[in-house]
């Protein structure tokens, strides 16, 4: 799979257009970089670039964008809503795939030096970047703005990374840095700018100061007004999602704005967003108001219409939800995202993989979204409306496990790979004998735990899958029958993948171990199959 950085540089234009698309187009035209997205704000007088592409890639991206920013913006002309810095004002780099936090830390600092060296400016580290603990957040390294930095420059706690500790006036001073996903996330509001100021002070984690903090882990925010639109946001970054999801920030601040009698009309992303985090929110109001939602598009549909992000402007989420974007851009080659016609002819070529392995987890997935569509046809139909509750329980785990059956048909290509990797690494002493050897038992340890992983979840689909064929539409009953013996094949193809790449792993116990569960789960592939089929043929 190909390493994926996501660069997020922000610069302090928002209302010239020409230089708004100049910088893109530096951006777009950087060889290897593919350009997602482009978010100008008027009131912020900021614009938002999010671009991917190879960690080696986006650092190129970054400077032609920054050289050209030089030339077109002036920071003593501006102002805006946005506290700023800079004209560029930061630039993180984020970890998309198959890149670590390290890596990422790697780019921020090669990106701090080419940036000083070539406009000789001063440049400061944040975030996983930051070498010191009072430079970890944004807003920290920020404080004062533009308008301190003559003064901020000329004391030593405030000497930059990179770069002379000396004001250029036309500059400022970048922050780059590596950080998780922010989410870039602002709720409208009917009221003053000073109201939603209030609000953002009760939700943010820095609250009002010291003695008074807020409600909100990893949350940044502030209150503005937006002229163009006439009316306020609350406007935040939400710095980990994980910790303090998307819907938690929404609901929390529509408590305060009812608490003030002022109106919540919808809300913005600014850039883009994880698909986990909208998922993370649709999952939220299906529990909340006992919903029933399966499919992922719908998901995203319930998440626009709930949080009213396209109160503003169209919310697409082919062009808002980065995992969308980047699955559209050159970067994703994963075996998954082939069309079938592709996928089936590069199975058919003259290389080891996709092998055997990712057409089992092919077939398993393919097995799992025939349970899931046996589920579709029979609830929700008013011959079958007394099975409605059956099929609720039934048709998730079907669903769910076709998705992540599905990413297994590329981990058992990269697992493979790895084990490839490992049998090219230099031979000619001992020390390196000792690696290889070492690097090769790991390979095959990884090898055989992707099949086993894809027999250990397919075994979770038998019992509801014997009731889906007992209880389910009856015009469906072959469908299930396929699913049954699609399953059992994978197994069997997992199975033999598990066994070929045993025999040549040296770490007896770990042979022994995994050889008897291989057998058992495919003993229990075999009676479950037989159920469910002697189930579908007791059917009328």
């Amino acid at each position: 799979m190909a390493q994926l950085v996501e660069c997020v540089p922000n610069f302090s234009e928002g209302r010239n257009k020409e230089v708004i698309d100049a910088i893109a187009d530096a951006i777009s035209g950087t060889e290897g970089c593919s350009l997602l997205d482009v978010d100008p704000g008027s009131s912020t007088n900021r614009t938002v670039y999010t671009f991917v592409g190879s960690p080696q890639a986006v650092v190129e991206g970054a400077m032609n964008a920054a050289r050209v920013a030089f030339q077109l913006i002036d920071m003593t002309k501006h102002s805006g809503e946005h506290p700023r810095t800079g004209a560029m004002d930061v630039c993180p780099f984020i970890p998309v795939q198959n890149v670590t936090m390290d890596d990422c830390v790697t780019c921020a600092n090669q990106f701090a030096q080419r940036l000083s060296d070539a406009l000789h400016v001063p440049v400061y580290l944040y975030g996983a970047a930051a070498r010191q603990e009072s430079r970890r957040s944004l807003p920290a390294v920020r404080a004062g703005e533009y308008e301190a930095l003559p003064e901020k420059l000329k004391k030593s706690e405030w000497a930059p990374e990179y770069g002379p500790a000396a004001f250029v006036p036309s500059w400022g001073a970048t922050v780059t840095g590596a950080r998780k996903f922010l989410i870039a996330y602002n709720v409208n509001l009917l009221s003053t700018k000073e109201q939603a100021h209030r609000i953002a002070l009760d939700v943010r984690e820095q609250g009002r100061g010291k003695d008074q903090p807020g409600l909100l882990k990893s949350v940044q925010g502030m209150g503005w007004y937006l002229d163009e639109s006439n009316l306020a946001q609350v406007s935040t970054n939400i710095l980990d999602f994980e910790l303090t999801p998307l819907h938690t920030v929404y609901e929390e601040i529509c408590r305060d704005a009812r608490e003030l009698n002022l109106p919540v009309v919808g809300s913005q992303i600014v850039g883009l967003i994880p698909l986990k985090a909208v998922l993370d929110c649709a999952d939220f109001y299906i529990r909340k108001e006992k919903l029933f939602i399966v499919e992922e598009e719908h998901k995203v549909r319930l998440v626009i219409s709930k949080l009213g992000l396209d109160s503003l402007g169209p919310f697409v989420p082919k062009e808002r939800i980065i995992e969308y974007m980047v699955e559209g851009s050159e970067g994703d080659s994963r075996l998954v995202c082939q069309p079938l016609q592709q996928f089936v002819r590069s199975v058919g070529a003259r290389t080891a993989a996709p092998g055997g392995g990712s057409v089992s987890a092919a077939v398993a997935a393919m097995g799992a979204a025939l349970g899931a569509m046996v589920g579709q046809m029979t609830y929700g139909k008013r011959q079958f409306e007394n099975l409605d509750g059956i099929m609720r329980r039934l048709i998730p785990p079907f669903h769910q496990a076709m998705n992540e059956l599905l990413d297994m048909v590329d981990a058992d290509s990269s697992a493979f790979n790895s084990y490839m990797a490992a049998l090219k690494l230099p031979k000619s002493s001992p020390e390196e004998v000792k690696r290889r050897e070492a690097a090769m038992q790991d390979g095959l340890k990884k090898a055989v735990g992707v099949p086993l992983s894809l027999a250990e979840r397919v075994t979770q689909l038998w019992a509801p899958l014997k009731e889906m064929v007992t209880h389910g539409n009856v015009a469906c009953k072959s469908d299930a029958q396929v699913a049954a013996k699609a399953l059992e094949t994978a197994v069997f193809g997992a199975y033999y993948n598990v066994i070929i790449n045993l025999k040549d792993i040296t770490d007896e116990a770990f042979k022994n171990t995994t050889h008897a569960r291989a057998t058992a789960l495919l003993k229990e592939a075999q009676e479950s199959a037989r159920g469910v089929l002697e189930a579908a043929d007791a059917r009328p």
